[in-house]
């Protein structure tokens, strides 16, 4: 079940980004009104927002699998400064 849950957040984010993208798009074009224009921005914002949270949330979940000197093994929290 937590899988299924991992991969609606998944998609979510997906989603979200895609439609960052678009807003984006959108916005650089320079055809919509000022107060379209407003409306993306606010979206955008709350969009970039949700993604920011949906990647910190992730990364607190990555766990690497290390082998001990003794040849055990062990989960530990993932961090990029391991050189092991």
């Amino acid at each position: 079940m937590a899988g299924e849950q991992g991969a609606t957040s998944i998609a979510d984010f997906e989603k979200s980004l895609d439609e960052l993208e678009n807003l984006v798009r959108d916005l650089e074009q320079g055809e919509l009104s000022l107060e379209q224009s407003l409306t993306a921005f606010e979206r955008g914002v709350k969009l970039t927002r949700e993604c920011q949270q949906a990647l910190k949330s992730a990364e607190q979940r990555v766990e690497q699998l290390v082998q001990n000197s003794d040849g055990t093994l062990e989960t530990r929290p993932f961090s990029p400064d391991d050189t092991e």
